[in-house]
């Protein structure tokens, strides 16, 4: 099976990442008008990689789209299905970074613009990998990867049958983990400066019960407003870089 990777900062990103690309569609410009910009970059680009590049109409690029009202900017590249990796992946990129692991845990994230929106939090916090379920979760789509902005292509991503286990493997490597929720003890005053997973519960249930009693430890967001909660994605952003801040 092949899947669509759309807007041009995506395709961009895919084709620095040596994603295997089978071929990019490239709206037609106007008489007279040259290529500029990122599509310049993407034509360069797939050019070096031997890539097949395919100049067509709006009508031909919206039919590709199926109905997906997504805007693909003009560029959409048909790739391979995304790779997932394993957990001992992700631990061994933080061994060959010689940094101790900072991962991001999805208990049953559902929407693909809060998982676009978390990888590319992660990639630019240098976390060294996400995991998400199989089941009852979203997975990684092209609404993820326009939403990522092409940090998909560089942030390694696990999909395991089940989060509990994937938890039990990661603390016997020695990775502590944290869930986000509401508790005693604000992230502020917890030392997430070792091995970390972080664990981000769904949208609307948050963190199973199952879940988070496996977990070593609750941190929780300060709220001073009327409601209580906040987007997946937003909190993730919030104690990401809450464990930035500590290890600087």
């Amino acid at each position: 099976m092949s899947e669509l990777i759309v807007g041009r900062n995506a395709v961009l990103e895919a084709l620095k990442a040596g994603r295997e690309i089978e071929k990019i569609n490239i709206q037609k410009l106007e008489k007279g008008a040259s290529p500029s910009g990122s599509v310049k970059q993407i034509i360069a680009k797939a050019k070096d990689a031997k890539i097949p590049v395919y100049h067509s109409d709006k009508a031909f690029m919206d039919k590709m789209m199926d109905g997906a009202k997504v805007n693909y900017q003009g560029v959409i590249a048909t790739a391979s299905d995304y790779s997932y990796c394993e957990i001992e992946d992700i631990l061994a990129f933080a061994r060959e970074k010689g940094e101790k692991p900072f991962i991001i845990i999805l208990d049953g994230l559902e929407d693909p613009h809060n998982l676009g929106a978390i990888m590319r939090t992660a990639e630019c916090a240098g976390a060294h990998g996400i995991i998400i379920p199989k089941r009852r979760s979203v997975s990684v789509n092209e609404t993820v990867l326009k939403t990522s902005a092409g940090a998909a292509e560089h942030m390694l991503c696990a999909r395991v049958t089940n989060i509990g286990s994937a938890i039990d493997e990661l603390k016997e490597q020695g990775v502590w983990i944290y869930a986000c929720d509401m508790g005693d003890e604000l992230m502020y005053d917890q030392d997430m400066t070792g091995s970390v997973g972080i664990v981000i519960g769904s949208e609307g249930f948050g963190i199973s019960r199952l879940v988070r009693e496996k977990c070593d430890f609750v941190v929780s967001i300060p709220m001073k407003g009327q409601i209580n909660s906040l987007n997946a994605s937003n909190a993730a952003a919030i104690l990401m870089y809450e464990i930035v801040k500590q290890r600087m």
